[in-house]
């Protein structure tokens, strides 16, 4: 099969697009490579023999967009088995065969029966055959050409954006860079210039400037300002054939924006602002605003405001506005109209992102003056301090003065102040201020450790105009005095086992003072006066506010002495000093070899030695029979009326001994304390007797003082029906009285050893006139000194 081809490339490249009448015979040897070239007869009429078969084209070309009114001639297909007779029929099949392409099945011609688009298709690939009609055979195998069509220039150049948003800085130099645009050609860019595009610039002159090969937009003037033109609206277009007559074109919008930096310093749009101000005004009111003006924006507007230094810096302040970008002029200090009236500030706005490309045009700053007048108002008392604080011992006697406020009217008039107390912060009434001089003085005891803090209110209000007042807190804080004892910090159950051996420590013990000395607290222990050495126990200091009891013999036995008292004495190291007496409660326990108790019950000894229930229940029975008989034995003797001690004035005795006393005899001294019978007016303190148990908590009774009494046998009778009348009181071992004579006695004492004249010579004669009752004590001081002697 041969291919053929209507005219050659060029000729349909670059004329007009005609069908040929050349014979088709012609077309197709004009096209024919000399190499494959199949000739079925030659001009000299000879017959051609058969060379080696191949095709003419491989290739058909068609121009796109073809406007003939006849169907565009492709080429034609042959075989030279074609006699010519009609007897082989050509097909062709592939892309747009049959509704583009159509052949001519019996002489084999190809026509284009659409207008071609390159844009849209540029190549056709077909297959072409030739049949025999009557066998239906193929007398050629299937041969595959192709159809490319020609680019014409069809398309004008598009943009990829139809709108262009670009900005640059204020203030650039020439050839800075914008942004860039592009256009694409959709003809073919292989062929001719159709696809060239060249950029140029129709509208945005002479700002700006567009390369024309790459479409970089550029900056055309110096120093373009944002103040004086923000937005400009630049046109560029896009031209094919490389910008030639006759080339397509098409065009874009570019949007530029001249973005702001920091070229304006603020400035204030005048040079002096004036405001008012009441004197009254608490602190941070704002009295005014100012505002420097800057036609920059954003952050390269913002400013801060700044009083300079000098007259009113200290009293006035001025804050910046991040919103409005203002200054607010505040107060700082209290005014006072009467010690100024009139302040003039100098104020400072300033930018805080100065641009340093730009500060050689000088500074971004400048300054306003601000003038603020002070008007007068009637102010309330003004106190001399914020608030005060007082001092107080706890023991200062009631009306005492702890303290004194004052407080002032601050208007030029100058009236009188009043002082009061605030009722509300002082409910129980235990302060009272003077209304004139504000001094504080106490109306009720103190008592640090119920109260040591009191938190009042005085109020100072003028005279002449109670509305005008003013408050102010006071914080007395009581001082401690030691009028405390310490006492023990807890109960303890205390415990020795019977198989203890001496200097075993079996309790620490410490201490509790409600006082709070300001050196700290400091205690020592000691055993009480009474019993300077107790027999069983030992009571160690050890120096660091607290003691040890240690045993102080080997063993101890329940059935002996089942439970000890140990009282101690316990005193602090502040003044006065302050003391009490504690008691221990020691049980006896039995406790295994390593000391830990196992039981302190004397009935579990009992039930050890196998006794019966029966047995314990009798015991328990007798035990209770004998408590009945004692307390009705104790009841009875009570009610019995005891003689006196004393039975008539004349009856003088020396001494009154009971010889079936038990406890310490004539020797124990602290039987009975004879100093109440020298000196009934002194305060008896109660004293630890020696020869009487104390109870398990050792305790302090205390009498009905009697100091009144100047009759000894009134003073005794009382005293005895007072014990009788107590159930805890002891009985006396013994009462002794040593020259007492009453506070009506008309006679000196008699005694030498209070003489105070011991070694001189004294005239007795006088004992001669008080009668027979001594004239024993005459004839021994009053006879001569040889008789004396």
């Amino acid at each position: 099969m041969r291919t053929y081809h209507c005219l050659p490339l060029f000729i349909w490249t670059y004329m007009f697009y005609t069908v040929d009448a050349i014979p088709l015979q012609e077309k197709a040897n004009s096209g024919l490579p000399s190499k494959t070239i199949l000739s079925l007869t030659k001009d000299d009429g000879k017959m051609l023999r058969r060379t080696k078969r191949g095709w003419m084209w491989n290739q058909f070309f068609l121009l796109e967009e073809y406007t003939g009114t006849d169907t565009q001639y492709v080429g034609k297909l042959h075989t030279d088995q074609d006699k010519g007779d009609g007897n082989l029929k050509y097909i062709l099949t592939g892309d747009g065969a049959g509704n583009i392409f159509v052949i001519d099945e019996n002489t084999g011609d190809i026509h284009a029966a659409k207008k071609l688009d390159r844009e849209e298709k540029s190549l056709y690939i077909l297959r072409a055959k030739a049949i025999d009609r009557k066998t239906g055979r193929q007398v050629e195998p299937e041969s595959e050409f192709i159809i490319k069509i020609h680019d014409i220039n069809d398309n004008e150049p598009k943009f990829t954006k139809d709108l262009y948003t670009a900005s640059v800085p204020e203030m650039s130099g020439v050839g800075t860079s914008v942004t860039q645009v592009t256009a694409t050609d959709a003809d073919d860019a292989n062929y001719g210039n159709s696809a060239k595009v060249v950029y140029s610039i129709l509208q945005g002159q002479p700002y700006f400037s567009v390369d024309p090969d790459s479409g970089i937009i550029k900056t055309a003037l110096p120093d373009m300002s944002r103040e004086n033109r923000e937005q400009y609206q630049v046109v560029i277009q896009a031209k094919d054939m490389g910008g030639q007559m006759g080339g397509l074109s098409g065009t874009t919008t570019v949007n530029i924006t001249l973005t702001d930096v920091n070229n304006n310093p603020p400035r204030f749009p005048q040079s002096t602002y004036q405001f008012n101000s009441p004197e009254s005004v608490p602190l941070g009111t704002h009295l005014g605003r100012i505002k420097a003006n800057d036609p920059d924006v954003g952050e390269n507007a913002e400013m801060e405001y700044r009083i300079a230094e000098g007259e009113g810096a200290d009293v006035f302040d001025v804050l910046t506005d991040k919103d409005t970008q203002e200054g607010i002029i505040t107060v700082k200090q209290n005014l006072d109209f009467e010690n100024k009236m009139l302040y003039t500030l100098r104020v400072d706005a300033s930018n805080t992102h100065p641009d340093p490309r730009f500060l050689h045009l000088g500074p971004f700053k400048d300054t306003a003056v601000v003038k603020i007048s002070v008007e007068d108002v009637d102010e309330p008392p003004v106190f001399s301090k914020i608030s005060y604080l007082i001092e107080a011992d706890e023991d200062v006697k009631e009306g005492s003065i702890i303290g004194q406020v004052t407080a002032y009217d601050p208007d030029a008039t100058n009236n009188f102040i009043k002082y009061s107390i605030d009722r509300l912060t002082d409910t129980d009434g235990i302060f009272s201020v003077h209304a004139e001089n504000g001094s504080i003085f106490t109306l009720k005891p103190l008592d640090r450790e119920s109260s040591p803090w009191h938190n009042i209110t005085i109020i100072a209000t003028e005279l002449n105009n109670s509305k005008q007042s003013s408050h102010i807190p006071v914080f007395i804080r009581i001082l401690d005095i030691n009028d405390h004892a310490p006492e023990f910090a807890t109960y303890y159950e205390t415990f020795v086992c019977e198989n203890a051996k001496p200097g075993q420590l079996i309790q620490t013990v410490s201490v509790m003072d409600k006082d709070d000395p300001p050196r700290g607290h400091k205690f020592f222990f000691e055993p009480v006066p009474e019993f300077p050495l107790n027999p069983n126990f030992t009571i160690v200091d050890n120096k660091d506010n607290t003691a040890g009891i240690m045993t102080r013999k080997d063993g101890y036995s329940r059935h002996k002495m089942s439970t000890y008292l140990l009282p101690v004495l316990i005193f602090d190291n502040d003044y006065p000093i302050q003391s009490s007496t504690g008691t221990l409660t020691i049980r006896v326990c039995a406790c295994d070899s390593q000391g830990n108790m196992q039981s302190c019950n004397a009935q579990a000894l009992v039930l050890s030695a196998g006794l019966s229930t029966g047995a314990l229940v009798a015991i328990l029975l007798c035990v209770l029979i004998l408590l009945v008989l004692v307390v009705l034995f104790a009841a009875l003797k009570r009610q019995r009326k005891k003689e006196p001690l004393i039975i008539s004035k004349d009856d003088v005795r020396d001494n009154i001994v009971t010889y079936n006393d038990e406890g310490g005899g004539e020797e124990d001294t602290q039987a009975f304390d004879i100093g109440t019978l020298r000196n009934p007016e002194a305060r008896e303190e109660s004293k630890l007797r020696r020869d009487v148990m104390p109870e398990t908590i050792f305790q302090i009774r205390r009498t009905v003082p009697l100091w009144e009494n100047i009759d000894v046998q009134d003073f005794i009778h009382r005293r005895l029906k007072e014990n009788d009348s107590d159930p805890n009181a002891p009985p006396y071992d013994s009462l002794a009285t040593y020259a007492y004579e009453g506070n009506d006695s008309i006679a000196d004492s008699l005694s030498s050893l209070e003489s105070l004249t011991a070694d001189c010579n004294q005239d007795y004669d006088y004992l001669s006139d008080w009668g027979p009752r001594f004239k024993k004590l005459a004839d021994m001081y009053g006879g001569d000194e040889s008789d004396r002697e």
